[in-house]
């Protein structure tokens, strides 16, 4: 297995609300504000560098969630470890995902797999791989 840390990106948490404009309110009398999203499905707020999406009917549970070649301020990052390469990683390590991607590709993509307290961690790229024609 690899030595180096792969760089994870941005972390937040995504949490399954139950309704988007309750949870909002609650979120912004804690010092929150909403940052990006539809209004309709989703919402991300954030407190600093403390980042919470908000999601209604998208998913079931709450998910632990990172977002490579993002920083924590949600800026674009040039230079990121790909998301295939921290599957390749995951994969050598015995990590089953329960969603994977084309390893092959160079566009966004994700990956997600469950700890072993039945966690749900989703690693979410939105950008195309660093230095490919895409790019």
């Amino acid at each position: 297995m690899s030595t180096s840390t792969p760089d994870l990106g941005a972390f937040s948490v995504s949490l399954a609300v139950k309704d988007l404009n309750v949870s909002k309110a609650f979120y912004e009398n804690m010092g929150f504000s909403q940052v990006a999203g539809d209004g309709e499905g989703y919402m991300i707020m954030a407190n600093g560098a403390a980042i919470i999406g908000l999601f209604h009917g998208m998913f079931e549970g709450n998910i632990l969630t990172f977002n490579p070649g993002m920083s924590q301020g949600a800026q674009p990052i040039s230079d990121f470890t790909d998301v295939r390469d921290i599957r390749a990683r995951m994969v050598e390590a015995g990590i089953a995902l329960t969603t994977d991607t084309d390893p092959d590709e160079t566009g966004p993509a994700h990956i997600a797999c469950v700890d072993p307290d039945g966690n749900t961690i989703m690693i979410d790229q939105f950008f195309p791989k660093p230095g490919t024609a895409s790019d």
